[in-house]
């Protein structure tokens, strides 16, 4: 019984000891002057003692004077021996940072968002941390603009990555649901998306940007593309009008949201086109039953629909003509044919078998 308490209390100095070990570290900075080389202030420990803190010191003062001779490959290489060998030091978050910079420098988008990305994810309550985030945007922001990355030493140009920017916009917003960048992140993952020939998944960033940041100065934005989104997978009033309905209410929405927004004229006309789409939509079907089943009650359900759908339309002024049609014709009086009844717009001509 003894012997397992004593074993607790040493297990316990350790902890301890390893808490207060990481804590004089995260308090400590690491500092740089030509004269001195690193040396650590505001703190007791660098994470390293003896031999082993010396071998880091002498990495770390050698990558940074390959660094201020212009031989960045070399202090890349340097760094990254130091963050692989000594990850539990000060010195580690330090040489990721750095390496990062470097990669930047060489445009090597990739590798400097990944040492960005090591110091935020390995060294959360690092000091640099909305700096991080901002540079970690600023390369996915580049890719989605079509920046092309070094590759093979940094002697060629790489290709156009918008796919991998779309990932380092997720990222970001894992790294920093609550800052600033989050929002931006979720309105370019969007636009990259479109860029794409993907709606659906934008449409899905700008439903997760309202959702999650409504009081956003981007939430006007957002409704507004999303219901533009929803209009563009429209196909006509012969087809499903699902997308239809939903971008009638994201236009509603951003109208009844944000009215004095300078974009509720693109609103009034983007909803405008909508709601003619779904009632020349009740229209269409209306007319099936009318002239081709001579279901009269159907027909008069569809038309009163599409009066419902925008009453003040010249659609619904065509449904109240067609109401009357079905009324003359329930009672057995002749009417004009499809195409021809009062109200239609005049057919245009095939030429070849093509409209």
């Amino acid at each position: 019984m003894r012997l397992l308490s004593a074993r607790a209390l040493r297990f316990h100095f350790l902890l301890l000891f390893s808490f207060g070990l990481l804590a004089s570290i995260s308090r400590a900075d690491l500092v740089w002057s030509r004269e001195t080389g690193w040396r650590v202030e505001g703190g007791a420990l660098s994470g390293l003692a003896g031999p082993e803190g010396r071998k880091a010191l002498d990495l770390m003062n050698e990558a940074r004077t390959d660094e201020d001779k212009g031989n960045n490959r070399s202090a890349i290489k340097a760094y990254a021996s130091v963050a692989k060998k000594y990850p539990n030091s000060i010195y580690a978050p330090e040489a990721f940072y750095r390496s990062a910079k470097l990669h930047l420098i060489r445009k090597e988008y990739t590798k400097a968002f990944e040492d960005y990305q090591q110091v935020v994810s390995r060294y959360p309550n690092t000091k640099r941390f909305n700096e991080i985030i901002g540079e970690q945007y600023r390369i996915a922001s580049a890719l989605l603009d079509g920046a092309r990355g070094r590759i093979f030493y940094g002697l060629l140009p790489g290709f156009v990555s918008r796919e991998k920017s779309l990932e380092y916009f997720e990222t970001i917003l894992a790294n920093a649901p609550y800052s600033d960048y989050a929002p931006l992140s979720l309105m370019n993952i969007a636009r990259g998306h479109t860029k794409l020939k993907q709606p659906e998944d934008a449409m899905d960033a700008l439903d997760r940007m309202i959702n999650n940041y409504p009081q956003n100065l981007l939430a006007p934005d957002a409704y507004l593309k999303l219901a533009q989104a929803h209009a563009s997978l429209v196909d006509g009033p012969y087809y499903d009008q699902a997308s239809t309905k939903e971008s009638i209410t994201y236009f509603t929405d951003f109208m009844l949201l944000f009215p004095s927004d300078p974009n509720v004229a693109a609103a009034e006309r983007g909803l405008d086109g909508m709601k003619t789409m779904l009632a020349e939509s009740k229209m269409k079907i209306g007319d099936f039953y009318f002239y081709k089943r001579s279901n009269f009650t159907a027909a008069k359900v569809f038309y009163n629909e599409a009066i419902t759908a925008y009453p003040e339309s010249a659609v619904a002024s065509r449904a109240k003509l067609r109401l009357a049609d079905v009324e003359a014709k329930a009672s057995g009086k002749p009417i004009a044919p499809e195409g021809k009844a009062q109200g239609d717009s005049p057919q245009r001509k095939k030429f070849l078998g093509i409209f």
